[in-house]
């Protein structure tokens, strides 16, 4: 496995790593133990959580951290833990946002449901407009200067906010964002627009989340074929029915034939060429199974020449 710094920093973790949305719900304690070890046992060194995560998959809140600090067990030492803060906890929308007060609880808690004393890379997950953006940095330095976080990053902030973020602590002599995690993949480029020229000029890097579009990039969907039962796309939410249209449709048979025609399968180049992206960090993939956190990891080992990742632009820019 691969490893590369995130961003400036001297944070070193595996280039692909494993996403949590769906500890805690969708998979269950034990299922989620069986893909956790797997992902040890391939060399993912990065675990990509959330305060939030479980709820979203039907379980309750807070379940995903507490799933993945069990799983994790002893071998916690060994590897990279990231969480997020900031979206709504409770129904009533009063647990949330970026303020000293709700922070300072958020970061006791998420410690806690991870049995752990630290936290490798808390991020801000939704912006807080409420809240101005020196009084986050300056509770999350504390934060870092009390060693119960080493590393922030954030999270679904405009390349605005982000670079507004970024001079404010350069300028105070604040811990810096070093990872922003957006959602990015090869036929959802739109972040190239504003967030990842800022993320260069300030030396971070780039997260990806959704690597493979929900799956339109595994190749288990076929033109004319009927998706495969209990796939996202037999029941698609609003989410993900928004990659069900004739442009990326279109798009994702051009790939599939620019990666078969050289021996490689569609899951390969999906992943191989976000990995290829000098601003990509980590590419954080979802897994339900044991054999798709392989075949995640396996995946990304394709070396695009030059010549062939700008054949890949030229069919999805």
């Amino acid at each position: 496995m691969q490893q590369r710094n995130l961003g400036n920093s001297g944070l070193l973790v595996s280039a692909v790593g494993l996403g949590g949305n769906n500890f805690g719900g969708r998979l269950n304690a034990a299922e989620t133990r069986a893909v956790v070890h797997k992902a040890l046992d391939m060399g993912v060194t990065f675990f990509d959580s959330a305060d939030t995560y479980g709820k979203r998959g039907g379980g309750e809140t807070g379940a995903a951290e507490i799933v993945l600090g069990d799983a994790l067990g002893a071998r916690r030492k060994d590897i990279v833990v990231s969480t997020k803060f900031g979206h709504a906890m409770d129904d009533a929308g009063k647990l949330k946002g970026a303020s000293r007060r709700y922070i300072i609880t958020a970061v006791e808690a998420s410690l806690r449901r991870l049995k752990t004393d630290w936290i490798d890379l808390y991020q801000l997950h939704a912006a807080d407009p409420l809240t101005p953006i020196e009084e986050t940095l300056r509770t999350l330095d504390d934060l870092v200067r009390q060693g119960k976080v080493r590393y922030i990053g954030c999270s679904g902030v405009a390349a605005w906010q982000f670079v507004e973020a970024n001079w404010t602590a350069r300028n105070l002599g604040l811990a810096q964002f070093i990872s922003h995690q957006h959602e990015y993949s090869l036929v959802n480029r739109g972040i190239e627009a504003e967030m990842v020229p800022a993320a260069r000029s300030c030396g971070i890097c780039i997260l990806p989340f959704y690597p493979l579009a929900s799956g339109m990039l595994t190749g288990k969907y076929k033109p004319g074929t009927p998706p495969p039962a209990g796939s996202r796309f037999a029941n698609p939410t609003r989410f993900e029915a928004r990659f069900q249209n004739e442009a990326t449709a279109r798009k994702v048979e051009a790939l599939r034939a620019f990666a078969e025609g050289r021996g490689h399968t569609l899951l390969e180049l999906a992943m191989s060429w976000l990995v290829a992206q000098p601003f990509v960090g980590c590419v954080i993939a979802g897994a339900t199974t044991p054999a798709q956190v392989e075949a995640n990891v396996k995946a990304a080992s394709w070396a695009l020449s030059a010549e062939e990742l700008a054949e890949v632009d030229k069919i999805t820019r």
